[in-house]
């Protein structure tokens, strides 16, 4: 019997936000690897250990969840005034699927650091102590981020005393850009693809509910909680171990993506999993966070719940909090209304791991909303780096 042996890949294993990821450049891939398709996805199944019928993610980099089967892949950029191209795959668990169809808002971050540390920017614009102001081409929704990255010595500063909800130890804050959010780009339409703040939909199985859809960081449906049993204060754990609640947010998610126009049939959706994502908002209320601490009402604009790839996130998604920001401040949304309504430039919410703000200010230009910058502040760290293995026949 045969066997073919295992093939090393350079590769950085990172903390982005409250997710993590496998970081490679896109020259250091196996060559056939280097150009989109069925290689380079079956790569990266491969290197995070999907698909896993036992979602577990033992035979591989994966860590089971959404917020940590990702792999990222950066190169210096194709477009002009940008440092690197950032192209993100959300890997599915017990799926073999890998979409492309979204950015990583919380993975943005670490690729503003990564495209640093691997030698992606121009030595000349690293200052020595400061800040390194990283452009970034975030390739698979055609979008500009830019990453405000604290460098010491000339190297990205990781250590530091910026907490984050949702992530255990302190860092250094790295400030994000995200431009043009409400641009619709490639999906073809404005920023509410519906042309409505608000519309009824209506989901097979669960009914007609109200409904804010939006296109702003990735296209997100936003629900009000009460008209779906729930309170807006759930953790992860109440929702994901609760399989008929995973079933009616599926249900709603699809009926999104249909309304939405992100696909043509219920059954594209599984080929569409990681977008659009599904939130639901509530007024402010006193909850106990995963944490144990207990967030006040007073100390927060909204709660917010939000599903990505099927289950509760155990924090926010960095992209879905570019959504909620832009939401907010356009009046008359679901998500502005919960927050009390009116005009604001800036929303706290609350989320299972505890609060974040995100600042976005909205206009309207001909007829139509728009928000130019979305900003909020996450932090990253290498976990590890040097190579990771793969069976040389496994793509």
């Amino acid at each position: 019997m045969t066997h073919v042996p295992q093939i090393k890949v350079p590769a950085t294993y990172m903390r982005g936000g409250t997710s993590k990821g496998v970081f490679f450049r896109l020259q250091d891939l196996p060559l056939r690897c280097q150009q989109p398709g069925e290689a380079r996805d079956r790569f990266l199944m491969r290197v995070i250990g999907s698909p896993d019928p036992y979602a577990a993610h033992i035979d591989g980099m994966g860590g089971a969840t959404s917020s940590t089967s990702k792999c990222v892949i950066l190169s210096k950029s194709t477009q002009p005034d940008h440092d690197v191209d950032y192209l993100y795959g959300q890997i599915a668990i017990d799926k073999a699927f890998v979409d492309w169809s979204g950015n990583c808002g919380n993975l943005s971050t670490a690729a503003g650091a990564f495209a640093i540390h691997a030698g992606l920017v121009d030595p000349a614009r690293i200052p020595h102590d400061g800040t390194c102001v990283v452009r970034i081409w975030q390739a698979n929704i055609r979008k500009t981020i830019i990453a405000h990255v604290p460098v010491t010595g000339g190297q990205v500063q990781e250590t530091g005393d910026f907490e984050l909800d949702g992530v255990t130890f302190p860092a250094a804050e790295i400030v994000l850009e995200f431009i043009d959010p409400s641009d619709d780009g490639d999906e073809g339409g404005s920023m509410f693809p519906t042309g409505h703040l608000v519309d009824e939909l209506d989901v097979p199985g669960v009914g007609r509910l109200k409904a804010t859809m939006i296109t702003a960081g990735i296209p997100t449906v936003f629900v009000n909680a009460g008209e779906i049993g729930c309170t807006g204060t759930e953790l992860r754990e109440q929702i994901n171990n609760d399989p008929q609640a995973l079933a009616k947010f599926e249900a709603i998610r699809v009926a999104g993506a249909l309304r939405m126009g992100l696909i043509k049939t219920p059954e594209e959706a599984q080929k569409r999993q990681h977008t659009p994502k599904i939130a639901f908002v509530a007024p402010p209320r006193d909850y106990v966070a995963s944490s144990g601490r207990t967030i006040r009402a007073g100390d927060i604009d909204l709660n917010v719940r939000a599903l990505s790839m099927g289950k509760l996130h155990h924090a926010m998604m960095g992209t879905a909090a570019v959504a909620i920001g832009t939401a907010a401040a356009i009046p008359g949304t679901l998500v502005n209304l919960a927050a009390g309504g009116g005009v604001r430039d800036a929303v706290r919410f609350g989320h299972p791991s505890g609060t974040l703000r995100v600042g976005a200010a909205a206009a309207q230009v001909n007829g139509e909303w728009v928000v130019r910058k979305a900003i909020l502040s996450r932090s990253a760290r290498v976990l590890m780096e040097g190579a990771v293995r793969v069976p040389g026949d496994a793509f």
